[in-house]
């Protein structure tokens, strides 16, 4: 034989035992049972077998790949069959992604059927077994050696891994690999599959990773697809959310705003005090300059300096009068002659007058028979116009209201960390203390009470049943409860289970605990325990929502549980609210009352903070009682002018003073009154602040008129009206100024859209208005009666009873404040050295205001608004330190979307062939940034579980042939075929009329160990379905933010869902489709105030100033740079309210700009008077006009705003509630001080500078009217 001949034969003989070797089977057909319903595969070891005809179906279905020529195969028909049922929980997670599922797939196909088993399966071990049929001994195979080429096991897994869960916002692989994804890899995977502990495998398969033959065996390596790759010409390549391959680059959120420096400093700090230096270099320098000027030419040289004749000619006011003089003292003579008249009138008829005004009184308060008292904070916070209001209305019409909540948050502070030994091995695995075995018990007792509480509401008994969220209902009536023991099914028998022998444990309840963490839907874990991890009221329980307190995802760690109760909200329906309302008081009463020495419990209930709300409010009114007693004290004592001690009863204004008091309070039972009868809402906001607000203003104007009449001595020849007449002449116009200023702004502050602000300012405007009126009506008659009463020497309050005769009477005097005033305080205020000083110091205030007004955080804590002593303090601080997801987050696509054609499904889906910008592709790519976004996880899709849930492939959607009526998957009836046939077409997504038959039935559809993409649960209040089943409405997609803590988090958190929802919104409208995309969680309502609330206030505020401006230059007789002086005091005053609200820690929301609003009105009855006395004073200089304001205004503002409030705001700082200490002590501290002090004492420096010039027409008709009386003398002074 030739070399070549010899050669070839040798090359024949190797081939032929390789030929030989690769057609070989190691098993054909099943055998023995193996556990349950799961059975041994039969040892084979001969060629492979042609399939039977009845086979073929399957294996076109299952591996295509083996459909050729006579199908020889070393599988039987029922081994596919069983394949099949083995494989439908991939199926349903794993499919969406065609190139993933085609090479897990391939896996299984060629480890069941392949032609060339004996090259890639070693059988290790098997035993004998008798077919109880036919009497044939036969052989299980019980273990088997897999060899797999590890090329093609790392090809499977990077096609797998990305691959969405929508229903659990989790990756499917953290469901399929017995560890959560991140720690998943190829080969712990494909273990994993191929143990027989996880519940599927019938048998032990070891797989053995190698790309090079090993132990005389060749791994399977078969070509594999990845992600980004199409399988075959129908079905294309991995969607985005699936592959991150078909992505591109992440997105990278952009870098955060750099801080605005200068010179390494805060550039505001750094500009304002350059501004100020240069301020002070410019007015100190002008100020020497003049002094040095005027020492030069008008002072001798002999003649000491002195500061009185140092700037006489500076303080001299020779500036021309403005052009509308004569205008502005005919304006004025009018207002002055109409009140005298009407004050001469109301003193001659005061009975007449004080009958009207109580009728008057009683008409408008019984409106209140009317009132409604807003405590929804709904309504409270958002306007009925505002977005976050009308995308509430929507969601709630559509999808129901946000259900109640009902949580606990449970530490077990006794209980310590233990250490679990998993079996047979494995590293230790420590379990914090609430996930002992012995606390789980009492927390599962102390579960089962609260679901068996019971209340009672109209004679009718209450239970969680009646009100609980059961999404399986009427089917399966549980209710859901958020729990870790829902792991457990809620049973203390399952929490014990545990398999093992006398001296090791297999598994327990920390096997399963730690599987369920991994895999919250699974119907079937993965251990010897074989126990379900999906909830009783059939859905999953995410571990971030029941565990809390521990780190990263090492949910074993966790130092708390938390359980939630979600109970029913509802839309319109009292009745039903009232009864879930009733419930909830017997479960915060049972919860407070419980006594367990193991357990610390922090809880919340549906009505807590509405409950805590009220009853801070009756806690604290006995502080508020204390607070307004106080004042009212001493306006009384006040009021009245005590010459001597024989007097004190005849000269004291108790009586007098409480009737001002009663008329201020009726005022504001006026204004309540009348807009109950239009049936405006009262909120709590304007019950707790209206009262000091006018309380405030009627004290200032009553005290300026009493104290005016007290100094005023009455002319020879002149009555008590015409007395009373003149004085009210001459201080109701400066009382008509503030009040009339203050209305106008407060109504125009009822511009807003802020609720709060909106009621606030209409209430307080027309309060005001109405308290001005009674004041020059009413309270101008009761003086008179007092006075009468105080001439005839009768007692005050006991008029009826005289008092002793001193011979004095009535006489002008004036009381020791007015005298300090006069004497000691206006003369040093207004030194010459002394008024550039507090000019330095208040611009100096005013430009740190300045500099911190951007740093004033934005946002109300809700601790806040608690009580010290409420139990919800500590439900708030355990629920920063222990939870660990955010609200949950609906993004709505509103009623109109096709989601029957083929289009409109790419624009929302994020499944295989949908856009890389669509709905939820979008959201997805929003939870990778969560940081950034705080969208903490990827979408559950409706229509993406949907597409899974009807694919020919699974079990899940199938029909009676004969009705055409749903066949849920457990049900084993051979009448039951699949909902679309088993072709090209029928693997394509539902369209037309075909999407809308089967939708029905996935919402429907309960989940089980067939199927766990069942849609009724997790979907079933998602899709709105249109009349007849004709169409599909308004859908939401759920996801969860991320932590939020702070109120700039919930602010952030509603701003980037708001962003991601209009780019959704943008790119469906490139696409066709013109329907809005919006977020929704239960907190937006309460927070888009936020939003806006920078230009709220600076658009109520400014609005204020500028009818404040408006009213004051009118009233002041046109008199333009006065009502500019004033308006840039009140302006001052704002600004240094805000840097009072930065350095105390007060942030801005709608409460204090309520009280900034409310500051802005009181700082007009600190500046009005005063700028008015001033443009009314004929002296030769603007220092002696500023000095005389000062004097004859200054006592009575101080008397009558600055003391009274003072010492009922100190009261407040005892308050329980931190909402009074915050926003109403400091706020209202703030403000009284921060007015006294720019009205008292900078405005007459101010004014003393550049005050307006002597109106000339005003000075000569002042003359006139006073001639040949003393006060001519002190007007030529």
């Amino acid at each position: 034989m030739s070399a070549r001949g010899l050669t070839l034969g040798l090359l024949l003989w190797l081939l032929c035992p390789a030929q030989a070797f690769s057609q070989s089977c190691v098993w054909y057909g099943e055998c023995g049972i193996a556990s349950g319903d799961k059975r041994y595969n039969c040892k084979y070891s001969g060629p492979p077998k042609a399939l039977p005809e009845d086979g073929y179906d399957l294996v076109q279905e299952l591996c295509p790949g083996f459909f050729f020529d006579n199908v020889s195969l070393c599988c039987d028909v029922q081994q596919l069959r069983t394949l099949k049922d083995n494989l439908q929980l991939p199926l349903q997670f794993l499919s969406r992604c065609p190139s993933c599922f085609y090479n897990l797939m391939n896996l299984f196909c060629e480890l069941t059927c392949s032609p060339r088993q004996s090259q890639f399966l070693n059988v290790t071990e098997t035993e004998d077994y008798v077919d109880p049929v036919t009497q044939q001994m036969k052989t299980n195979v019980k273990e088997l050696q897999y060899y797999v080429g590890e090329s093609f096991a790392n090809a499977m897994y990077n096609a797998c891994r990305d691959v969405e869960a929508p229903s659990s916002n989790d990756k499917a692989l953290g469901l399929l690999c017995g560890k959560e994804a991140e720690a998943c890899n190829a080969t712990n995977w494909i273990e994993y599959m191929f143990n027989k502990n996880n519940g599927q495998a019938p048998f032990t398969i070891t797989p053995i990773f190698s790309d090079l033959p090993t132990q005389g065996m060749e791994p399977m390596n078969n070509a594999t697809k990845g992600c980004a790759e199409a399988v075959d010409e129908v079905t294309g390549p991995c969607s985005c959310q699936d592959c991150s391959a078909m992505c591109g680059p992440k997105p990278q959120p952009p870098p955060p705003p750099l801080p605005w420096r200068i010179w390494g400093l805060d550039a505001m700090y750094v500009i304002m005090w350059l501004t100020y230096m240069a301020f002070l270099l410019v007015f100190f320098g002008a100020f020497f300059a003049v002094w040095c000027y005027r020492k030069r030419y008008f002072v001798s040289e002999y003649t000491p300096i002195d500061s009185n004749i140092a700037f006489p000619i500076f303080a001299r006011d020779k500036g021309e009068a403005p052009c509308c003089s004569p205008l502005g003292e005919v304006f004025e003579g009018c207002l002055r002659q109409l009140f005298t008249q009407w004050g001469s009138f109301c003193v001659q008829n005061p009975g007449c007058v004080i009958f009207f005004s109580l009728v008057f009184i009683a008409a408008c308060s019984l409106g209140l028979m009317f009132v409604r008292v807003t405590t929804n904070p709904v309504d409270l916070w958002s306007a009925p116009s505002s977005q976050a209001y009308l995308e509430k209305e929507y969601f709630d019409t559509h999808f129901g209201p946000f259900f109640r909540t009902e949580q606990l948050i449970i530490r077990a502070p006794h209980s310590h960390t233990h250490t679990y030994q998993p079996y047979p091995s494995g590293s230790d695995v420590p379990f914090g203390p609430p996930l002992n075995i012995e606390i789980l018990h009492q927390v599962l007792d102390l579960q089962t009470d609260i679901e068996n509480i019971t209340a009672s509401y109209n004679n009718e008994t209450v239970t969680l049943q009646d009100i609980c969220l059961a999404p399986l209902s009427p089917y399966n009536k549980n209710c859901t409860i958020m729990s870790v023991l829902n792991y457990f099914q809620n049973s203390h028998s399952m929490l014990d289970h545990k398999v093992g022998d006398p001296f090791y444990v297999y598994a327990d309840y920390h096997t399963h605990f730690l599987y369920c963490v991994r895999a919250p839907a699974s119907l079937n874990d993965t251990s010897v325990l074989h126990d379900p991890c999906l909830g009783t009221f059939g859905g999953p329980v995410f571990p971030w929502l029941v565990l809390g307190g521990y780190d990263d995802q090492n949910y074993n760690n966790a130092t708390a549980l938390v359980i939630t109760f979600p109970v029913n909200n509802y839309y319109n329906d009292t009745e039903k609210l009232w009864r879930a309302q009733a419930w909830e008081r017997e479960f915060i009463n049972f919860v407070k009352n419980y006594k367990n020495p193991n357990l610390t419990i922090s809880f919340t209930a549906g009505r807590s903070i509405e409950d805590e709300l009220n009853r801070e409010s009756h806690g604290d009114v006995f502080t508020v009682i204390i607070s307004y007693a106080v004042m009212f004290l001493y306006i009384s004592i006040a009021l009245g002018h005590i010459r001597s001690c024989s007097r004190l009863l005849v000269d004291s204004k108790i009586s007098l003073g409480i009737a001002g008091i009663l008329i201020v309070l009726s005022s504001v039972a006026c204004s309540l009154g009348i807009f109950s009868y239009f049936g405006i809402p009262i909120t709590l906001i304007v019950i707790e602040v209206i009262p000091f607000l006018v309380l405030a203003v009627g004290v200032d104007n009553i005290f300026i008129l009493v104290q005016t009449y007290q100094r005023d001595e009455r002319l020879q020849g002149e009555t008590l009206d015409q007395q009373l007449g003149r004085v009210l002449g001459e201080v109701a116009p400066s009382m008509f100024l503030s009040s009339f200023s203050e209305t106008v702004a407060f109504f125009l502050g009822a511009l807003s859209k802020m609720p709060a602000v909106h009621s606030f300012s209409l209430f307080a405007g027309l309060a005001v208005f109405i308290d001005f009126l009674l004041q020059i009506t009413c309270f101008v008659s009761l003086l008179s009666l007092d006075i009468k009463r105080q001439e005839k020497n009768r007692l005050d309050i006991l008029c009826c009873v005289g008092g002793a005769e001193d011979g004095t009477g009535i006489q002008a005097s004036e009381s020791c404040l007015f005298r300090f005033f006069r004497n000691t305080y206006s003369p040093l205020l207004l030194k010459d050295w002394m008024r550039p000083i507090v000019i330095a110091v208040f611009v100096g205030v005013l430009s740190f205001s300045v500099a911190v007004l951007n740093k004033v955080e934005i946002g109300l804590d809700q601790s806040l608004s608690m009580a010290e002593d409420s139990y919800m303090m500590d439900y708030f601080k355990s629920l920063s330190q222990y939870l660990h997801a955010g609200p949950p987050v609906y993004f709505v696509l509103e009623e109109g979307h096709d989601y029957t054609s083929l289009k409109g499904q790419n624009m929302v889906c994020g499944g295989m062939g949908c856009n890389n910008d669509s709905l939820v592709q979008q959201i997805y790519a929003a939870a990778e940034l969560d940081n950034y976004t705080r969208i903490g996880f990827a979408p559950s899709s409706w229509i993406d579980d949907y597409f899974d849930w009807i694919k020919p492939q699974s079990s899940c959607c199938r029909v009676y042939n004969s009705t055409d009526r749903f066949c849920n998957a457990s049900v084993a009836d051979p009448a039951c075929v699949r909902c679309r046939p088993l072709t090209p077409e029928g693997k394509q997504r539902p369209q037309g009329g075909d999407f809308m038959r089967f939708l029905p039935m996935f919402l429907s559809d309960n989940p089980n160990p067939k199927c766990g993409k069942g849609g009724h649960a997790a979907y079933g209040s998602a899709v709105n379905i249109l009349d007849n089943d004709t169409g599909v409405g308004a859908t939401y997609f759920m996801t969860y933010h991320t932590v939020l803590q702070t109120s700039a988090d919930f602010i952030d958190a509603m701003k980037k869902a708001r962003l991601i929802a209009g780019n959704i919104t943008k790119t469906m409208s490139q696409g066709g489709s013109d329907h809005r995309v919006f977020p929704y969680s239960v907190f937006y309502v309460f927070y888009e105030q936020y939003l806006t609330i920078i230009d709220d206030t600076v658009f109520s505020l400014c609005l204020s100033l500028g009818a404040i401006f408006l009213v004051t230059m009118v009233l002041l007789g046109c008199e333009l740079w006065s009502a500019v002086i004033m308006c840039v005091t009140i302006a001052m005053i704002l600004v240094n309210m805000f840097g009072v609200m930065w350095l105390w820690g007060i942030s801005l929301n709608a409460v204090s700009l309520v009280n900034l609003v409310m500051s802005c009105g009181i700082s007009v009855e600190f500046c009005s008077h005063i700028t008015r006395a001033f443009t009314m004073s004929a002296r030769g200089s603007r220092v002696e006009r500023a000095g005389e304001a000062l004097s004859h205004m200054g006592s009575s503002v101080f008397s009558g705003i600055t003391l009274t409030k003072f010492g009922g705001i100190v009261v407040l700082a005892f308050a329980k509630s931190q909402i009074f200490q915050v926003f109403y002590f400091r706020m209202y501290l703030a403000m009284v001080l921060l007015g006294a002090t720019h009205g008292l004492i900078f405005l007459p420096v101010l004014l003393s500078y550049i005050g307006p010039s002597v109106n000339k027409a005003k000075s000569l008709a002042a003359r006139e009217r006073y001639k040949g009386t003393e006060r001519e003398q002190l007007l030529n002074f």
